[in-house]
């Protein structure tokens, strides 16, 4: 039987830290929303952000995590296969798959502020996660 790496509690702490500290030192108001490898919530926090930007990153968080690859990539495959849209997905940037040892282990998505703002929030998180030991 092989060994799959998961997300601690610990982790999912160390992401959400950066994740925060991203968005505060750029004056965003940001949702956070933090899903394990299945797309299961382990982490969530609106800090006064639109209560519509909770469902947006949980959306962009599971879409990264089961698709394994960036929320924002499911748009431009929409384009040439539209029946894609009936799929349980959130086609916006703004979430990003969790890698670890070459698995996805889950996915963090933003929501709050321009696109490309929510995706440089969930990069810190990844930063901080890649230092870890």
């Amino acid at each position: 039987m092989r060994h799959k790496p998961c997300l601690t509690t610990s982790d999912v702490r160390v992401m959400a830290a950066a994740a925060q500290a991203e968005a505060q030192r750029n004056g965003w108001v940001v949702t956070v929303a933090i899903v394990d490898d299945g797309g299961h919530l382990l982490f969530l926090e609106r800090d006064g952000a639109k209560i519509s930007t909770i469902n947006v990153a949980l959306g962009k968080a599971r879409t990264s995590a089961l698709m394994q690859y960036p929320s924002g990539n499911l748009q431009s495959r929409i384009k040439d296969n539209p029946q894609l849209m009936a799929l349980d997905a959130m086609p916006l940037q703004g979430g990003l798959p969790i890698i670890h040892g070459g698995e996805c282990i889950g996915g963090i998505g933003v929501s709050g502020v321009l696109a490309e703002q929510d995706e440089q929030v969930c990069g810190a998180a990844l930063e901080a996660l890649a230092k870890l030991p």
